[in-house]
């Protein structure tokens, strides 16, 4: 329990840095950090619509393939 708890305030710590040197820093240098978390977003965004993507495809696939024993079984039975 204890590890966790100083994880967490470690983790509250490195937060409150970031937010504080974010706050001190000139108007420029905010506005990279804001473009890297835009740019970090949106790369997040294309990663899981392109996984997404890539599991549809794959379920497509098997249900064609399922398809495709389905109708040799029948047609072996006939």
């Amino acid at each position: 329990m204890g590890n966790k708890t100083n994880g967490l305030l470690a983790l509250l710590g490195l937060g409150a840095l970031a937010w504080w040197k974010y706050k001190k820093s000139s108007p420029e240098d905010q506005q990279k950090v804001k473009d890297t978390i835009n740019n970090a977003k949106d790369n997040l965004t294309k990663f899981g619509n392109d996984l997404k993507d890539k599991a549809t495809q794959t379920v497509d696939q098997l249900k064609n393939k399922a398809e495709d024993f389905k109708n040799e079984a029948q047609q072996s039975a006939e």
